[in-house]
C-alpha cells in the first residue's frame, strides 16, 4: 500500500503538470489566434480532464494513507509516529491530518476536490473556468511538489518495523478534532477557487461582474466552512486545553482569522460591484490577500516562525512556502498592474449616509483588525531580526485593539441594513432608526442594576463593563432592527395574501434568501458579541479538596464526594467525582479528568462542564497535591458562553438560507426545465393554435 499511495502521488503530480503546462498553451493561442496542428479547443479539454485525473490519484493517495492507519501498517514512518494499536478506530481517520506530511496531502486532496467540481461545471463559462481550472493547476503543482519530494507521507521506517507506534497527539484525540481540521483546511483551500477566478477575469480582461456571480456561492460556501472550522477550534481549545477560555490570540489562532477577516469584507464588497460597479480594485486585492493569508496560515504551523500549541515541527519546507508566496504575490502585482485600467469604478461615493459608506467603513475596520493582528502574529519574527531578542505581544495587545475594533463593527453591523442606496433621507433615518433606538436606550438603562454599567474600562487587557454595556446596548439596537426588517416585509406580504404572520416570514425570506439569510448571519453574530462580552464577569477559584469538602464559587457549591484513579489500552486516568448544588438543591455531578497517555507519555484535561444560557460551571482537574496526595481542583464561571455557540448555529441557518436561490428564481428554473422538457412540435403547435 505504501508503493500503491507513492505512485498516487507521482501520478497527481504528472497530471496537474500536464493540466497547467495544456491549459497555459490552449490559453494563449486563443488569446493570439494562433493554431497549430491541435486545436486549443482540443488541447483545453485535454487540460481539464488531465485536472479531473488529478483528483483521483490523490483520491488514491488519501486512501493508501488511512488504510495504512486502519491496518497498523508501522512500516510507514508517518503512521508509526502518528498512530498506535490501541487508537480509537475514529481517531484513525485523524491520523491523516494529525501531521505535516498527513495535513498537506490534505491540503491537496481538498484541492483537487474543489477542482473536480469547477471541472465538472466548466459549462458555466467555458473560457473563465478554462483560466481558473489552469491556475488551480499550478496550485496543485506546488502541493503535489512538497508530497513527492521534501514531506513524504510513505516515507518508510529505516530499520526494524516497530511493533507498534507512538500514537496521536493527546489534544487530538477529542470527537470534535475528527471534523475541526477538515473543516479549517475547506475553508483554506476553498478560497483558492475565487481566488482563481478572480485571477483569471483579470488575466482576460473579463467584461462585467460575471466572475463575481459565478464564484459568489463559491466564496460563501468557503467563508461558512472557514467559520465553522474557526468555532469549532474554539470550541476544542475551551474543552481540552483546560485554561477556562476559548480564544487566546495564539499565533495559529490568528492565521485562521486572518483570510476570515478580508474574505468577511469581500463578501460584503462584491455588492457594490454588483448594484452599482465600484471597488473592482479593492475587490480583486480582497481576494488575492484572502488566498495569500490562508498561504501564511498554512506556512506558519510549519515553518517554524511561531511557537504554538497547534503548530508542526519547525521543517525545511518552510522555505518552499516562502518561494511559493512570493511567486503568487508577484503574478497578482504584474496582472493587476497590466490590467489595472479594467478595473475602473463605474460610480463613486455620493454620501456618507449610505449603504454605500457602511460597507465602506465594515471594509476599512475589517483590515485594520486583519493587519492588527498580523502585526502581532510576526511581531516575535520582526523583533527577533531588528533587536536580535524575541518578543512577543500578549493577549493584552490585541484584546485593547480588538475589542473597540468589534464593538464598531457590531455597530456598523445595525446601521448598515438600514441606510439606503446612493443617499438616506432624514425622513429614513427617523422611519428606521426610532424603534432600534428606543430598545438600545430602553437595555442601556436596564443592565446597569446587573452590574452591567459604562464607567468600567479595559485596563491592562482585561474587559472592565464599559464594553459590555456598549456590546448590549448596541445588541439590542441591531436585533430590534433585523426583526423590524422581518416584521415590515411580513405585514406587507400577509396583507396581500392573508397568510399568518409566521407564514409570511418564511414567504418573505424565500423571495429574497440573500437579503434576509445575511439579516439572521448578523443575528447570529450579534449573538456571538453577546456570548463573548461575558468574558468581563469571568471568576476563578482554586484549591485542594478533601473528601466531603466543598468550593463556593457564584451560586454554586462544588463538594468533593470521592477520587479515584482508572486505567484503560490507551491512557491512564485521575479523576474526582464533584456534586455540584444551587441554592440546596443538587444541580448535577462533574467528573473532571487528567489522563496520561500510554504510548506518548503526554497528559491530556478532561474538562467537566455544567453550562446554561446564563453561565458555564467550568471545572479541571489539575493533579494531586504534591504534601497531601488530594486532588487540586480549578473552577471556573464563565458567564453567556453558550450564546457563542447558539450564534455559530444562526450563523449557519442564514448562510445556509443565503445559498437557496430566490423563489422566483427557482420557479423560472423549474419554468424553463419544463419547457425543454416539451417536445419542439408540441410547442410549435400550440402557437400556431394561438
Amino acid at each position: 500500500m505504501p508503493a500503491f499511495g507513492s505512485f498516487s502521488l507521482l501520478v497527481a503530480l504528472v497530471l496537474s503538470a500536464y493540466s497547467l503546462l495544456a491549459g497555459a498553451v490552449a490559453l494563449r493561442m486563443l488569446a493570439t489566434g494562433n493554431r497549430v496542428a491541435v486545436s486549443p479547443e482540443r488541447l483545453a479539454e485535454t487540460a481539464r480532464r488531465a485536472g479531473i485525473g488529478s483528483f483521483v490519484a490523490a483520491t488514491c493517495a488519501a486512501f493508501a494513507l488511512v488504510w495504512a492507519a486502519f491496518t497498523n501498517d508501522f512500516s510507514v514512518a508517518y503512521i508509526a509516529e502518528h498512530s498506535n494499536r490501541a487508537l480509537d478506530i475514529k481517531y484513525k481517520f485523524a491520523a491523516l491530518w494529525s501531521g505535516q506530511e498527513g495535513s498537506l496531502l490534505l491540503w491537496a486532496w481538498l484541492l483537487t476536490a474543489y477542482g473536480f467540481v469547477l471541472r465538472v461545471r466548466h459549462k458555466v463559462d467555458v473560457t473563465l473556468t478554462a483560466y481558473a481550472s489552469t491556475i488551480l493547476a499550478g496550485i496543485q503543482v506546488f502541493f503535489f511538489l512538497l508530497i513527492n519530494f521534501p514531506a513524504t507521507p510513505f516515507s518508510l521506517v529505516q530499520g526494524p518495523v516497530p511493533p507498534d507506534g507512538n500514537g496521536l497527539n493527546p489534544l487530538l484525540q477529542y470527537a470534535e478534532m475528527v471534523i475541526h481540521p477538515p473543516m479549517l483546511y475547506l475553508g483554506y483551500v476553498g478560497f483558492s477557487v475565487p481566488f482563481a477566478f478572480a485571477l483569471g477575469a483579470l488575466m482576460m480582461r473579463y467584461p462585467g461582474e460575471k466572475w463575481i456571480h459565478i464564484t459568489r456561492r463559491w466564496t460563501m460556501v468557503t467563508w461558512l466552512f472557514l467559520t465553522v472550522g474557526i468555532f469549532l477550534g474554539m470550541h476544542w481549545a475551551y474543552n481540552v486545553l483546560g485554561w477556562g477560555g476559548y480564544w487566546g490570540w495564539d499565533p495559529v489562532e490568528n492565521a485562521s482569522l486572518m483570510p476570515w477577516l478580508t474574505g468577511t469584507a469581500f463578501l460584503h464588497s462584491v455588492m457594490m460591484q454588483e448594484k452599482r460597479g465600484m471597488m473592482k480594485s479593492w475587490n480583486v486585492w480582497l481576494i488575492f490577500s484572502t488566498f495569500l493569508l490562508a498561504i501564511l496560515g498554512t506556512l506558519l504551523t510549519r515553518s517554524g516562525l511561531v511557537s504554538s500549541v497547534h503548530a508542526f515541527a519547525q521543517s525545511p519546507i518552510g522555505t518552499w512556502f516562502w518561494v511559493f508566496f512570493v511567486i503568487v504575490l508577484a503574478i497578482c502585482i504584474f496582472t493587476y498592474i497590466l490590467n489595472r485600467d479594467h478595473l475602473k469604478s463605474e460610480h463613486h461615493l455620493e454620501s456618507l449616509v449610505s449603504r454605500e459608506s457602511s460597507f465602506l467603513f465594515n471594509n476599512l475596520v475589517l483590515l485594520v483588525a486583519c493587519l492588527t493582528i498580523l502585526w502581532g502574529t510576526f511581531y516575535p519574527v520582526l523583533s527577533e531580526f531588528f533587536q536580535g531578542q524575541k518578543a512577543t505581544l500578549v493577549g493584552a495587545y490585541y484584546n485593547v485593539i480588538a475589542v473597540p475594533i468589534g464593538v464598531f463593527l457590531l455597530f456598523l453591523t445595525g446601521i448598515g441594513p438600514l441606510l439606503a442606496w446612493r443617499s438616506t433621507s432624514m425622513r429614513s433615518i427617523r422611519k428606521n432608526f426610532v424603534t432600534p433606538s428606543i430598545a438600545a436606550l430602553v437595555v442601556a438603562i436596564g443592565v446597569i442594576p446587573f452590574g452591567v454599567h459604562p464607567w468600567t474600562i479595559v485596563t491592562a487587557g482585561e474587559q472592565g463593563s464599559f464594553y459590555a454595556w456598549i456590546t448590549f446596548t448596541l445588541a439590542a439596537f441591531v436585533v430590534t432592527a433585523i426583526f423590524a426588517e422581518f416584521f415590515r416585509g411580513a405585514r406587507v406580504i400577509q396583507g396581500h395574501t392573508g397568510r399568518s404572520l409566521l407564514g409570511s416570514v418564511v414567504q418573505l425570506t424565500r423571495r429574497n434568501t440573500r437579503r434576509y439569510g445575511g439579516y439572521l448571519v448578523h443575528f447570529g453574530v450579534v449573538l456571538i458579541f453577546i456570548g463573548i462580552s461575558g468574558q468581563a464577569f469571568n471568576q476563578s477559584k482554586e484549591m485542594t479538596m478533601s473528601f466531603r469538602q466543598s468550593m463556593t464559587i457564584g451560586p454554586y457549591r462544588i463538594q468533593c464526594m470521592d477520587f479515584s484513579q482508572d486505567s484503560n489500552a490507551n491512557y491512564d486516568t485521575e479523576f474526582a467525582l464533584l456534586d455540584v448544588y444551587r441554592n440546596g438543591h443538587k444541580v448535577t455531578r462533574l467528573a473532571p479528568e487528567l489522563r496520561l497517555y500510554a504510548a506518548s507519555q503526554q497528559p491530556l484535561t478532561v474538562v467537566a462542564n455544567h453550562s446554561t444560557p446564563a453561565w458555564d460551571l467550568y471545572v479541571i482537574y489539575a493533579g494531586k497535591d504534591a504534601a497531601t496526595g488530594q486532588p487540586v481542583i480549578k473552577a471556573f464561571l464563565n458567564p453567556l458562553v453558550m450564546w457563542i455557540w447558539i450564534g455559530v448555529l444562526i450563523t449557519i441557518l442564514g448562510t445556509g438560507i443565503a445559498l437557496i436561490p430566490n423563489l422566483s428564481a427557482a420557479l423560472a428554473a423549474q419554468r424553463s426545465r419544463v419547457t425543454a422538457a416539451i417536445p419542439e412540435e408540441v410547442v410549435t403547435a400550440g402557437k400556431a393554435g394561438d
